[in-house]
């Protein structure tokens, strides 16, 4: 199966063969999900995977860098990142608001990525224990994938070091509201000197997203993984790839967080301009450091189909219903493929609309 580099072809493989492996895996985890003991944790995972669907199916397409491989990745892809919404629902909306069981919970995502890893009690600091299994398996499921990967060991450290970036980002920024920005500066003051020059807030939205891990386990599983570069790979997607993605993605959130009273790093920009500036920024250089990378067409694509998804999103109509310059602002520096998944994305969700909303409207008829 060969990689796409034009975005007809990337939609074609998306929709024919990425988007239904992705329903099938996560069928498989709401099922597990419904026959969890405890209520609260049921009523998250349930939660996580009705409301951040399109978590798995953005993540999913990375996939497509493995070749023959991408049903094997999807089922890792599907149930890593089931784990991180799952967490990060149990975080948002906690009955717990200590580190430690932060931590906790977390030490399952780093295990995931560690072969061999023992399972640990990830529930052990707070009230609600009793899942089923159900974090296990996704743990084990994760391991058990990687564990088929020829060149694993050689992408190990890489997987861990992103792994704990984001852990550490979700522990810091679920405690009480007067600690969490003390303890995000510090956190940043330790990788400040290792990484270009940006703000606390930008760093921490760069260890947010899971798509360089994602594309590391992709290619891990090609025949010629010998002969790509893949720590330019890692650089490529940290911080900037991953970054742009977060920033989007809090970029939509701002007036949900805010009610919310959830922490949000696009409000520490001082006005729209410089936020808008500032991402655009992060295109820029994502673009420039997966420029020497195998497949540059199709990391670039995931840049422009970043953009598409998340400006589409129906929340930008709600938020910036005065403001429409900044998504086009945004649309326009991505250019054409850019405006293609915008289009696309709009058109996906409202097919999708109308199928749930059509027995509802033929009841009402009849």
């Amino acid at each position: 199966m060969s990689i796409p580099t034009k975005p007809i072809a990337l939609m074609k493989q998306v929709f024919k063969q990425v988007m239904p492996t992705v329903h099938q895996e996560l069928s498989y985890w709401k099922k597990r999900a419904e026959e969890i003991p405890n209520e609260e944790l049921r009523k998250q995972a349930l939660a996580s995977i009705a409301g951040k669907t399109f978590h798995c199916e953005g993540g999913a397409i990375l996939s497509l860098l493995s070749g023959a491989e991408a049903a094997k990745i999807i089922k890792f892809i599907v149930a890593y990142q089931t784990i991180s919404d799952y967490l990060d629902n149990l975080c948002d909306r906690s009955t717990s608001l200590d580190p430690k069981d932060f931590e906790q919970l977390h030490l399952s995502m780093k295990h995931s990525v560690t072969v061999g890893a023992k399972l640990a009690p990830y529930y052990c600091y707070r009230e609600e224990r009793n899942d089923g299994g159900y974090l296990e398996e996704l743990v084990v499921t994760c391991q058990s994938v990687l564990e088929q990967s020829k060149h694993y060991h050689l992408i190990k450290d890489h997987l861990i070091e992103l792994c704990q970036y984001y852990c550490d980002l979700q522990v810091h920024k679920h405690v009480t509201i007067e600690e969490r920005e003390a303890r995000l500066m510090k956190w940043f003051n330790q990788y400040k000197k290792q990484i270009p020059e940006m703000e606390w807030y930008e760093f921490s939205a760069c260890s947010g997203s899971t798509l360089g891990i994602f594309c590391l386990v992709s290619y891990s599983f090609r025949k010629d993984f010998n002969e790509i570069p893949f720590e330019p790979i890692k650089a490529g997607y940290f911080p900037y790839v991953q970054g742009l993605h977060i920033l989007l993605d809090y970029f939509i959130d701002q007036e949900e967080d805010k009610l919310e009273g959830d922490l949000n790093f696009c409000s520490y920009y001082e006005s729209n301009e410089q936020l808008v500036n500032r991402l655009i920024h992060f295109l820029k250089q994502a673009d420039k450091y997966i420029e020497g990378l195998p497949h540059s067409d199709f990391h670039k694509l995931i840049n422009r189909g970043l953009l598409g998804v998340y400006l589409s999103d129906q929340k930008i109509g709600k938020r910036f219903s005065d403001n429409r310059k900044i998504v086009k602002q945004l649309l326009k520096t991505g250019g054409p493929t850019g405006y293609f998944f915008y289009w696309n994305r709009k058109a996906y969700e409202a097919v999708k609309k109308s199928k749930i909303l059509s027995p509802l409207k033929v009841k009402k008829e009849a």
